[in-house]
């Protein structure tokens, strides 16, 4: 990491640069303004706003990209408002214990990390979603709310949208996770935890986990469908008449898929065959998604 130290305390600079130096960074010092701009990209620049005369904002628009961290000897509107008005991130009051100086550093690297990460995993989801459109209306739903979609994207749209126009945190949980009980269990309180792949809990496994989220702001989301009593459940199901490029499908959606689109093209016995069930298990299959086949 390069780290700049714009100083006019000679001593001081050397001093820091020397500790930092010991533990790894790269330190460069400039005694003025004028001297500070060296056409090298930093990471960290730590600004000294006493230098007697000098104009310091040249420096801070310089180096915007950068984590500018005033060192001041008093704190006023002059030596830290405006420069942090002005794009400057944080502050030290010298004289300083190098432990704290380090610690701001690394709040903003894992800050600057986790911003990039952000930001990407926004550009993904956007990509991953496009295309998608959720029609409900989000504004006057509350949680706890259960969802049952076809396709399991429709469900993780509406869970992200829901937290972001409820300016909501969002802790995902699928419950194919080993430790998805934990997980839930440890999630912050006022968080909105979405938990996915409810299809795979078995009828009498499902009382723990009800129980677990009784208290919780919860969106659940299945697959398949949910048959709780008491329970209200939002279906978004997809017009789509199409295989979504790089979906697989659960089973129960493929088998439903199939007999919607080929059930006039092929007779029973030989789209029963093609779908490896009987002729009695496709009759169960429409019953059971409510498709009905017209003669």
């Amino acid at each position: 990491m390069k780290v700049l130290i714009i100083e006019n305390e000679i001593y001081l600079a050397q001093s820091i640069a020397g500790k930092l130096g010991e533990l790894g960074y790269h330190c460069d010092i400039s005694s003025s303004i004028q001297d500070a701009f060296k056409g090298i990209t930093y990471d960290v620049v730590l600004l000294s706003t006493n230098i007697s005369g000098q104009d310091i904002y040249p420096v801070i628009e310089a180096y915007r990209d950068a984590v500018v961290i005033l060192m001041v000897s008093y704190i006023s509107n002059d030596t830290v408002s405006k420069p942090l008005s002005a794009g400057a991130k944080d502050y030290i009051l010298k004289p300083f214990m190098i432990e704290e100086l380090i610690r701001k550093i690394e709040h903003f690297q894992e800050f600057n990390r986790l911003k990039a990460a952000n930001s990407t995993y926004e550009r993904y989801l956007k990509q991953h979603f496009k295309g998608i459109k959720i029609t409900q209306d989000i504004e006057n739903l509350s949680p706890p709310l259960f969802i049952s979609s076809n396709f399991q994207k429709y469900a993780d749209l509406f869970a992200f949208e829901f937290a972001k126009a409820n300016g909501k945190d969002l802790v995902y949980v699928s419950l194919e996770m080993p430790d998805a009980y934990t997980e839930i269990a440890k999630a912050p309180v006022n968080a909105l935890i979405y938990i996915s792949e409810f299809q795979t809990v078995k009828k009498a496994d499902r009382k723990p986990l009800l129980d677990l989220i009784a208290s919780r702001q919860v969106i659940v989301s299945s697959t398949d469908t949910i048959d709780i009593p008491d329970v209200e459940v939002i279906e978004i199901k997809s017009d789509n008449t199409f295989f979504e490029q790089g979906d697989i499908l659960p089973i129960e959606d493929y088998v439903k898929y199939i007999v919607l689109n080929y059930q006039y093209k092929f007779p029973d016995t030989e789209l029963s065959k093609k779908l490896g069930i009987s002729r009695k298990s496709l009759w169960e299959k429409r019953k059971k998604y409510g498709i009905i086949k017209k003669k």
